[in-house]
């Protein structure tokens, strides 16, 4: 017989040597914890910001508890079925009408139960829950992935950073429920036709977070609230970002933004990639290569352009920090083996040196860190910066070696981007900076409380990959991460000498116009592709022969146009935490076609974007849906009719389409002016 416990926000119910704790949080939420130890605990880095239980209605009868949270109600009951052995209490999600959102899977009579611990060392277990499945069921979010998928039912998603994989472990249901794995470890989840399991390889007990609301955006807002909303987007980083692998120079970087001005091309950053640094764990310019940052930044302000500088979590063993840094610990250490994590060249090194990550889950280490980027670059007003390789890159495979300050790395590697992304944040507010920025290639739950744009990290220079841009960037935005980016014409193997890449690039800076940021980044062929001394082909707008150019200039005039627009949404994702970028269905609900588009969407609520993702389309189908008239953005004449329609694509443009009696009438410059 199971036992149950009231309290003023929710149920403790202990059976089968297990404890089971069901708790109201944050607005229509619950959160759920369970543990074979003796009482569930603080998840390490839990993405429930600033929030705590709330009162509950909590009614007990025979056997069964009910927790009452606004529109969502979470039963708990004693398994009903006869066992070889008694199995724990099953957990199911209702809404406040009596409706089924899901819930847990009752157990084949002989086999685990449905929330399963094995023990794992210490006081860790390998756990795991299962729910049942619905065949009709979609799921949307659980990060940024490179599968092309928007709806994610069927896949099996690994819970884990890597280059270009970004884990947040949040997904939403067609079925009216937004479910968060509050679990920052190594583990995976199947979206299966006949269940959900969510897994963790390690973890001190289950643990996560539901919520359900009338709408999809309602529940996506009420989970950007629980995990912490993002700042406002600072007015530099709405314009274009120029980018490449890499600037060697100051000279060179400085030839570039001057060449911007002089074609009259609007340029709102550029940046300064990696090795630009004396050693990697330094954090400081070469001053061979960068002999006078403070003239640079000054002239770049003058020419209204932000400096962005490439930071690195990784320490060169031959750097001057490194010594300090390990005495401290304040470096991610290895539970057996030599402490080394990854591979690279490095200036001064003939061949790889192996690096080591700072420990970003440690206070004390971010403060360190943060003391050395102010001397190394803030003392000259640099504010930007790009936190790459944040994974963190070369751990993500060997988390059961890692020991962080937060605990073994299978238990909470997912958290580092975050982390590391905090101490900038929070480094910066106390500098005195209003709207802090850090371009991340990883995050976790809650990053975007702290001021992190992810970008969708080394991707391929294909038409293909452009193609799975569109769900990758549509999913993070439900995640709670609005700030999203690629690299404009992918990051490897793009040759801008062929007419393959030169249309590439045209059709992605197309997208490019209509993200979050606007931001051109890759290294071209050919280049040296190896070594400190590493840098690619031209990579700017004019890099691409002239017809590519012509046709370029004129998304940037595009992009300058709707600036106004691009902040507003700015404004209302800082509010309410809906995307910028939103999947048709955030904003159609009702209208069952636009739950299964993946290659169009929606820019803010006013503008419908259809990307071209094909070498040689100059036509292509769009789905409007219906409810709203429909205006051809560069005509802004109305559109005959809603659902599929057919539009023409040439080079020049991508379909677009602006919703009637919005805030835009035409994206054509004749309109505008």
């Amino acid at each position: 017989m199971a036992t149950f416990v009231a309290s003023k926000t929710g149920v403790t119910v202990l059976q089968s040597g297990e404890v089971l704790q069901v708790d109201a949080w944050g607005e229509s939420g619950a959160r759920v914890r369970s543990t074979p130890a003796a009482s569930v605990t603080e998840t390490p880095g839990s993405a429930l910001h600033e929030l705590g239980a709330v009162e509950a209605q909590v009614e007990i009868t025979d056997g069964r508890a009910c927790v009452r949270n606004g529109d969502l109600v979470v039963e708990v009951r004693e398994n009903p079925e006869d066992r070889f052995a008694p199995f724990p209490p099953l957990v199911r999600f209702l809404r406040d009408d009596g409706t089924e959102l899901f819930g847990e899977s009752v157990p084949h009579f002989t086999a685990p139960a449905q929330r399963r611990y094995c023990h794992g060392g210490g006081d860790l277990y390998a756990c795991e829950v299962t729910f049942d499945g619905q065949p009709e069921e979609r799921f949307y979010g659980l990060g940024q992935h490179q599968h092309g998928l928007l709806d994610q039912k069927g896949a099996v998603i690994d819970l884990i950073q890597r280059n270009t994989e970004v884990n947040v472990p949040f997904a939403l249901s067609s079925r009216g429920y937004g479910f968060l794995w509050n679990m920052p470890g190594v583990g995976r989840v199947e979206l299966a036709a006949n269940g959900t399991r969510w897994a963790a390889d390690a973890a001190r007990q289950i643990d996560y977070w539901v919520t359900t609301g009338a709408t999809p955006a309602e529940i996506v807002s009420r989970y950007a609230s629980a995990t912490g909303l993002p700042p406002m987007l600072p007015e530099w980083a709405s314009g274009f970002w120029q980018c490449k692998l890499r600037y060697k120079n100051q000279e060179e970087l400085l030839e570039v933004a001057r060449e911007y001005r002089r074609r009259g091309l609007p340029l709102s950053v550029i940046v300064c990639d990696y090795f630009h640094w004396t050693r990697q764990g330094e954090w400081r310019f070469d001053p061979a290569e960068w002999p006078d940052p403070q003239a640079m930044v000054d002239e770049l302000r003058e020419l209204g352009i932000e400096l962005m500088v490439s930071i690195w979590p990784t320490v060169n063993p031959n750097s001057e920090n490194y010594a300090e840094m390990d005495t401290r610990g304040l470096l991610v250490r290895n539970v057996a083996g030599l402490p080394l994590h990854l591979a690279l060249w490095d200036k001064g090194t003939d061949g790889h040196a192996f690096m080591r990550f700072y420990d970003a889950t440690n206070p004390e280490a971010r403060r360190y860190i943060w003391e050395k980027v102010t001397d190394g670059y803030g003392r000259y007003g640099i504010r930007a910066f790009w936190l790459d390789a944040c994974e963190p890159e070369g751990l993500a495979e060997n988390s059961e070696d890692a020991r962080y300050f937060a605990g073994r790395g299978t238990e909470a590697q997912g958290i580092y981007p975050r982390e590391h992304a905090r101490g900038f944040y929070e480094g910066l507010r106390a500098s005195g900076e209003a709207h802090p920025l850090m371009l991340c290639r990883s995050a976790w739950a809650g990053s975007q409380r702290y001021g992190a744009a992810v970008w969708s990290g080394d991707i391929e220079s294909t038409f293909e990959a452009l193609a799975a841009q569109i769900p990758a960037g549509l999913n993070i935005g439900i995640s709670g991460i609005p700030w999203w980016t690629t690299d404009i014409g992918g990051f490897r193997h793009g040759d801008p000498t062929t007419d393959y890449f030169r249309e590439l690039v045209v059709r992605w800076f197309q997208f490019g116009v209509f993200c979050p940021l606007f931001r051109v980044h890759g290294v071209r062929e050919p280049g040296p592709l190896i070594g400190s001394e590493q840098t690619g082909a031209p990579n700017e707008v004019w890099s691409f022969g002239e017809e590519a150019y012509e046709l370029i200039r004129e998304q940037l005039a595009l992009r300058e146009r709707i600036r106004p627009y691009v902040m507003e949404q700015m404004a209302s994702a800082s509010a309410t935490g809906m995307p910028v970028m939103r999947a048709l269905f955030l904003e159609f609900p009702d209208d069952e076609a636009a739950w299964g588009i993946v290659d169009e969407y929606m820019f803010g609520p006013d503008v419908l974007v259809a990307p071209v993702t094909a070498l040689g389309v100059r036509e292509r189908n769009v789905y409007l849906p219906a409810g709203p008239s429909w205006l051809d953005a560069w005509t802004g004449k109305p559109v005959e009719t809603n659902g599929w329609v057919s539009a023409k694509a040439p080079l020049a443009r991508i379909p677009v389409y602006l919703r009637a009696g919005g805030n835009l009438r035409s994206l054509s410059a004749e309109e505008s002016d």
